[in-house]
């Protein structure tokens, strides 16, 4: 947790959250008045701290990681915005503010070592908000054009085959030896850290909480960390030449 977000918690009589983030929080929370809820209910606690808001309540609604990063921040200006409300302080209206925090790409990226220096992607495989046939084209088309890839929610008790799927579509674009790193509940007590290949990836233990990071064609692993360069030694101490187009494994131009 941010020092930014620790006076937030401080300063506010009421937080709302789903139940997980709620304890996890839980050591900031002494003496506020704590509503918890479970998975699917984000619009409830949405229109619930927008009420309090509105009645001059100061309220947190918590999120994991970084609240603009696949969380609530959007869910709040949405329903803010079909209820015909204005921000700001003045009467009626309705302040917010969006407190950055430390989103799982970024903690894992640490773990690993910095497989995140030069251009990335993230995409969730979760399917429950988005088709999975726009997750799938994004996939093949981050994969083509060698971005990195970070892959959030890759699997759940109910949804279990999209991440070998995703595997797969990666794997058209990139070799089997890519390095891939897989992290669970990062910067947590309970976390792992795994450092694999794009071939050996569908081994992994993952979850809801886990973030996988499939390298472009530079990346590389050394000494247990993953590193995707920047490009500096290649310009200014030599290297390896830039990479091509990308192209699907086993491609062969027309005669």
């Amino acid at each position: 947790m941010t020092g930014q977000a620790r006076l937030a918690l401080a300063g506010v009589e009421v937080v709302l959250g789903y139940k997980n983030y709620i304890e996890q929080a839980r050591p900031w929370l002494e003496g506020k008045e704590v509503l918890s809820s479970g998975m699917t209910r984000e619009m409830e606690r949405a229109g619930q701290a927008m009420d309090l808001a509105l009645q001059g309540r100061r309220v947190a609604l918590v999120s994991g990681g970084d609240p603009g990063v696949y969380a609530m921040a959007a869910v709040v200006f949405e329903l803010a915005r079909a209820r015909g409300l204005a921000l700001g302080t003045a009467p009626g209206a309705l302040a917010v503010t969006v407190v950055p925090g430390v989103p799982a790409v970024t903690a894992a990226a640490s773990l690993l070592g910095a497989p995140l220096s030069h251009d990335f992607a993230c995409v969730s495989l979760s399917d429950r908000l988005t088709p999975w046939e726009l997750i799938e084209r994004r996939l093949d088309l981050a994969a083509q054009a060698d971005f990195v890839i970070a892959l959030y929610n890759p699997k759940s008790k109910g949804r279990d085959w999209q991440y070998g799927r995703a595997l797969e579509l990666v794997g058209r674009w990139r070799e089997p030896s890519t390095p891939t790193g897989v992290v669970t509940a990062a910067m947590r007590h309970d976390q792992r850290v795994t450092l694999t290949s794009l071939g050996q990836a569908a081994q992994a233990q993952v979850g809801m909480q886990t973030i996988v990071i499939i390298g472009n064609s530079q990346s590389f692993s050394w000494e247990g960390r993953m590193v995707t360069p920047r490009g500096y030694l290649r310009k200014y101490g030599g290297g390896s030449p830039a990479p091509g187009p990308m192209k699907p494994r086993g491609h062969r131009p027309p005669a």
